[in-house]
């Protein structure tokens, strides 16, 4: 591996590095772990307190204050001693065996490389839009609290997502405030000596420059590429100007930028992962670049690299529906990469479309990301049990005449990272009862300690919560006010609005018609009956961004600032602009009820009801994504009946009114029925039930472990096991699956017969296998389950060779006679160690 030099290359010369501790502090600075653990917090707030409250950027603090106030500041010993406290648990933390090392002491998984459009880590760092982004980001935080080796990779962009701001016309109006890299807690990755790691993709006409920078994320590494160098072709320049900004051109050129560039990075840095972590399909160019690596290093053609390499790669999709994903049209696909296909990957562009297409012998069909993901993979998953489900319908047209409960799409349930959402509150109450170090190994054990709260602590929690976001939002809301030019009135009310004592309802997400944000508006006045009842008022906190080019999304915000500005509905109502995640922060930990409310089945998994969770919110949602699992009726609310629906608009209407009716009926009525010391005995069971049941599951600390025991470490193994001697088991492989191909339309049964004895169904079946290796194929009786229940898949036994056959035996088998014999049905499968069926292999014939 390179040696890199570490802090000390700074991009500009002004860092007063000559002020002894300064160095300290940067390397305080420039590690996120302070984004969730909040032992340093303190430090910054001495040197410039008004900055870290705006920004809570250690970073900027510390280029911002000046050498005088950092010198009086590090001269003082308990600043000064504190400073080298937290370096030294900082280095001691990333030094002790962590649960991965202790589970795992003498596994050889060297490195997970884990790629991503975007990476939720602190409002300090802005480069995510949403929920695709937060999942990332919790999940490198998690990998670094449990020690597991992943390294991220992902793009800086110079503006990132949009910024929102409603106008007084209650419009949003988008804005793209540039990043400033020197102002972000990121360094350029430097070689030893001194030079900047560039890395060159050629486009037409130009080559494209990307420059590498590094964010340290605590014991966890996350490069990422930019192409904002001044060596760029002007159009160039701006790939990496803004996450899911521009047209078709410039997605696909960022795509390229993170698959083909990300992993060329890898490999400058001499970084050689095992297994390369998909999350979504837009980093799938990486399973083309990491093949052609192999091809480099070994001399195998392309169809063995990806033989080998495949087994190594996992694709985690978060899309409900198939429209979601990135197609690219086959004329821009040839453009950009015709030469990398020819002059790389040694294929003629045809063969590369193919990868990414249903028919490869249509010339229309377009190119998609999420099916080169798929061919290139030796696992899939998604991220929720019903999105598995939903994912296995999506991709049954890659696998014809599979049954689609055997489309090979398993899940990992998301979740999320829980100290960086917990309050400070909420941490000291789990610190009390489950310990300091409760997130950074087994949970297991936590949910019989946190039941042992009593009601008054719970209860207490809550009340503070809900102060302190009360308190949050006038101060936000006023500023919001002034700045759009609102009324010196109507900012004065903003400095009074909301009520501690009041039940507080949150729905933040972005503004999307699938995620239904106007369904609480179905009924104007029934909801204001809602909100501004006198002896059990509701109040509500509403956040949301709509995407720039969704005009629908953008109406329905104006559709809730009109009605906010209703003189009856003011006082209830609060619309804050530009949700981003220090607004997340406070929301999920103030709100007493997360209401969600998607159309089914289009809600992939939804991460924001998991944050309230540790802060002892409740969920009223929908019965979609993690919700669908999680929910029983002593945690929270449903909404829906759980089956699908689509957009019907009589349906909308039906679950409005369930709405309605859940928050005068149960919701609003449990949480103002006090026992005699104030506080809402129901209510605070639930949160317990809550808090202690799902806290724990929907973190990501569990879907990490998850995800290494059971995806990580058996991918390592099998992309080991293939690319040894040069990847010759790749090339076997290659050939047996061409054998496969050549024989099987050769394939044919002959008679069945089926005869009982005692409580047994007695299955003969003849085939014949012509050319095909009896080995290289099983033989199996199927029957769906019962109840949606799994399929049933039993083995039949090769017996005698058939008379005056080639290669014709008779295949055997016995299965209960519980069931009638009708159910059940021969069929053939491919067979051969080691092998992903089908994904890897999807040919199947069943007995007519």
């Amino acid at each position: 591996m390179r040696k890199l030099k570490r802090f000390g290359s700074p991009i500009y010369t002004f860092f007063p590095t000559e002020v002894e501790g300064f160095d300290s502090l940067g390397e305080l600075a420039l590690n996120m772990r302070w984004s969730w653990n909040h032992a340093a917090d303190e430090v910054w707030a001495q040197l410039d307190p008004e900055l870290w409250d705006l920004t809570h950027n250690p970073w900027v603090v510390l280029q911002t204050v000046s050498r005088d106030r950092l010198q009086q500041m590090l001269n003082d010993s308990v600043f000064r001693r504190k400073v080298d406290d937290l370096v030294e648990i900082k280095r001691h933390e990333a030094e002790v065996p962590a649960w991965f090392q202790q589970r795992h002491p003498r596994n050889t998984l060297t490195s997970v490389a884990y790629f991503s459009m975007e990476f939720m880590l602190s409002e300090a760092l802005p480069i995510y839009s949403g929920g695709l982004g937060n999942v990332a980001g919790d999940q490198l935080k998690a990998a670094s609290d449990l020690g597991v080796p992943v390294v991220g990779v992902g793009l800086l962009y110079q503006q990132g997502y949009f910024r929102q701001v409603i106008d007084r016309y209650g419009a949003q109006q988008a804005l793209f405030p540039y990043n400033d890299p020197g102002q972000l807690p990121v360094m350029p990755v430097r070689e030893a000596n001194g030079e900047w790691l560039r890395l060159e993709i050629v486009l037409p006409g130009y080559s494209l420059w990307l420059r590498a920078w590094q964010v340290q994320v605590g014991r966890v590494k996350l490069y990422l590429l930019d192409s904002n160098d001044a060596a760029n072709f002007p159009a160039y320049r701006g790939v990496t100007s803004e996450l899911y900004g521009g047209g078709p051109e410039q997605r696909l050129r960022q795509e390229m930028v993170l698959g083909i560039g990300g992993w060329r990075l890898l490999e400058a840095l001499g970084i050689k992962p095992d297994v390369c972590h998909l999350n979504e399909g837009h980093a799938a160019f990486a399973v083309l670049e990491r093949a052609r690596s192999f091809m480099e290093e070994t001399g195998q053609p392309l169809e063995a690299a990806l033989a080998v390499t495949r087994a190594g790669n996992l694709f985690t999709t978060h899309t409900p529906v198939a429209a979601g994903f990135d197609r690219f049209d086959p004329q821009l696909i040839e453009h950009y990469l015709g030469d990398y296909a020819r002059n790389r990957l040694d294929i003629p562009p045809r063969d590369l479309l193919a990868l990414g297409r249903l028919n490869p012998d249509d010339p229309m069909e377009y190119f998609n990301m999420a099916y080169l993901a798929v061919r290139g993979s030796g696992a899939v998953n998604g991220v929720s049990r019903l999105h598995g489900k939903v994912s296995r319908s999506i991709f049954q047209v890659l696998f014809p005449h599979w049954p689609e409960i055997e489309v090979p799409v398993g899940h990992v349930t998301n979740g999320v990272h829980m100290p960086s959402w917990d309050s400070a509150e909420a941490d000291a109450l789990w610190t009390e009862y489950c310990g300091k170090e409760r997130w950074l190994g087994m949970t297991e054990t936590l949910e019989g300690k946190i039941r042992c709260v009593p009601d008054g602590k719970l209860w207490q929690l809550r009340a503070d919560a809900r102060k302190s976001l009360v308190g949050y939002v006038r101060e936000r809301l006023s500023k919001q006010l002034a700045a759009s030019g609102g009324a010196p009135e109507e900012i004065g009310s903003a400095q009074h609005i909301l009520d501690a004592n009041t039940l507080t309802l949150g729905f933040a997400r972005r503004f999307a018609t699938y995620k239904r944000p106007n369904l609480l508006l179905y009924d104007p006045e029934r909801l204001l009956h809602i909100l501004s009842d006198p002896q059990r008022p509701v109040q509500l906190i509403i956040a949301g961004k709509a995407h720039p080019a969704d005009q629908a999304g953008q109406a329905m915000i104006q559709e809730w600032m009109r009605f906010i500005r209703r003189p009856e509905a003011c006082r209830h109502v609060v619309f804050l602009s530009d949700y981003d995640m220090l607004m997340t922060e406070r929301l999920v930990q103030g709100v007493d009820v997360w209401i969600n409310t998607p159309r089914r089945p289009w809600e992939a998994c939804g991460t924001s009801g998991m944050k309230v969770l540790v802060n002892g919110g409740l969920n009223l949602s929908e019965l979609d994504g993690w919700w669908a699992a999680a929910y029983t009726s002593d945690v929270g609310w449903a909404l829906g009946d759980g089956k699908e629906h689509g957009s019907d608009p009589v349906w909308d209407a039906a679950e409005a009114e369930a709405l309605y009716a859940l928050l005068e009926q149960e919701v609003v009525p449990e949480f103002y029925n006090r026992d005699r010391n104030g506080i809402p005995a129901a209510w605070v069971a639930r949160i317990r039930e809550s808090m202690s049941r799902l806290t724990t599951y929907f973190s990501s600390n569990r879907t990490v472990r998850q995800y290494t025991d059971q995806y990580y470490i058996p991918a390592a193994v099998a992309y080991r096991k293939r690319a040894a001697d040069k990847g010759e088991v790749g090339a076997q492989v290659v050939a047996w699956r061409h054998a496969l191909e050549r024989g099987w339309d050769n394939l044919r049964f002959g008679e069945a017969t089926i005869t009982n004895k005692g409580d047994q169904h007695i299955v003969e079946v003849q085939v014949y296998l012509n050319g095909l290796d009896p080995d290289a194929v099983l033989v199996e009786l199927y029957a769906e389950g019962v109840n949606g229940g799994n399929p049933v898949r039993k083995e039949m036994t090769r017996g005698q060779k058939l008379v005056g056959a080639e290669n014709g035996y008779l295949f055997g088998a016995q299965v209960p006679a519980t069931r009638p014999a009708t159910d059940y049905t021969a069929r053939v499968i491919p067979h051969r160690t080691g092998i992903a069926v089908p994904l890897e292999a999807a040919s199947i014939l069943w007995q007519r």
